[in-house]
């Protein structure tokens, strides 16, 4: 589905619609997460990596017993026509990998990241984290028989993958589409754990950053067995694991603001405090999507180490999104205005990450937490899963998100 806004100012012919760029892995999600939360042991690796669900597979690569394979089960196709631009929406939809996107011959302008637009600029290459979305124009520049490859690649520096290199065929409206284009791939700089730099990216529609927040946490990501030599993840020492009996904003909504007997649900109430500054310190090599719900955000700053505690990036009219990499062994910086009563989850966007208790509720606003009507649908929800979890053993495998 695609909303459009009342006021879509860039120009461009044709809209190509959503380019979903997506790791897959032959296991069942469940049979992964026991193993990632298991005891010590290497990370999963994806099997393929997909263009709108389609890419080639080497079937040699399954073992005996495996999962059925297609061979040659074909690429995704896309059509350009010369002279025209062309409106991309890139969304990495995948379980864990950092991809790179490009279009062999052509250059791509972003002109938004999130949703949020932003001042367009030129680039070869678009980097995503899991569950980021970046709208590019196109132009088609090559005569009407051209075909070229469309690609994205997972960074094995960054993640883990197997087959890390996915492929799309654009064809130009003359060309032969029963030929396999044969375009070279772009050279681009692949060293980088993390989104573009600050420094590219400004917002179209500039809403200006407090220069102090109200208040500031500081949160450190850190890895590790529990007590029973499972591997968690950690946000500030305290892993999260839901109760589904007990969801934290219907407790809010009822007044019940204070869990000191439930650490587990990582909740921190922020009060009335009109502004929040979150210092996010990754104490761990391996990046993290960091999400934050019911908000566009304001990034900072961010980079490897440890934030000098004064720079900021743009200021003051920074970069705005929901989701953001933190660099392995890096550090980011968030700010946002606390003007959406509730509870919110901040989480590190990767399945198994998030699965394994990376993740906590933000509370804002408590008092207006009340005054929110909760959808008669969502309060019948809550009725029947109290009437089932009465009657039934839940098995919740992992952190519950």
């Amino acid at each position: 589905m695609i909303i459009h806004g009342p006021h879509e100012n860039l120009f461009y012919d044709k809209d190509l619609g959503p380019i979903l760029l997506s790791d897959w892995y032959h296991d069942e999600y469940f049979d992964i997460v026991e193993k990632v939360v298991g005891p010590p042991g290497p990370p999963p690796f994806s099997d393929n990596n997909l263009i709108n669900g389609k890419m080639d597979y080497d079937c040699s690569l399954i073992p005996a017993g495996g999962p059925v394979c297609t061979p040659n089960a074909g690429i995704s196709k896309f059509s350009f026509t010369s002279g025209k631009v062309h409106r991309l929406r890139l969304i990495n939809s995948g379980a864990e990998a950092m991809q790179r996107f490009s279009i062999d011959g052509h250059n791509m302008t972003v002109i938004a990241n999130d949703f949020v637009p932003v001042v367009p600029y030129i680039t070869n290459v678009v980097t995503l984290g899991i569950g980021q979305r970046t709208d590019v124009l196109v132009k088609a520049t090559m005569p009407a028989n051209s075909a070229v490859f469309m690609r994205s690649n997972i960074t094995r520096k960054c993640s883990t993958a197997n087959q890390p290199n996915a492929v799309a065929a654009i064809y130009y409206e003359k060309a032969d589409q029963s030929k396999t284009p044969q375009s070279k791939a772009q050279v681009f700089d692949d060293s980088k754990c993390g989104n573009d730099d600050l420094t590219k990216t400004r917002p179209l529609f500039p809403f200006p950053a407090l220069q102090k927040a109200a208040t500031t946490k500081t949160i450190d990501i850190t890895f590790g067995p529990n007590a029973t030599n499972h591997n968690l993840w950690y946000m500030n020492g305290q892993t999260f694991r839901a109760n589904y009996d007990h969801p934290v904003f219907l407790l809010a909504a009822a007044g019940n603001t204070s869990y000191p007997y439930d650490p587990q649900w990582n909740v921190y109430n922020f009060g009335s405090n009109a502004s929040v500054r979150l210092i996010i310190n990754n104490k761990f090599p391996a990046l993290h999507p960091m999400h934050l719900h019911g908000h566009n955000f304001f990034v900072l700053a961010e980079g490897t180490g440890t934030w000098d505690g004064h720079t900021i990036t743009n200021y003051p009219f920074t970069n705005r999104r929901d989701v953001q990499m933190v660099q392995p062994n890096g550090y980011l910086v968030l700010q946002y205005d606390t003007d959406n009563p509730g509870v919110w989850p901040f989480h590190c966007h990767i399945a198994w990450h998030v699965s394994g208790g990376l993740y906590v509720n933000l509370m804002e606003q408590p008092e207006g937490i009340g005054r929110r009507s909760v959808p008669q649908v969502v309060a019948q929800t809550c009725r029947d899963w109290s009437d089932y979890s009465g009657h039934n053993v839940v098995e919740q495998i992992d952190s519950g998100l």
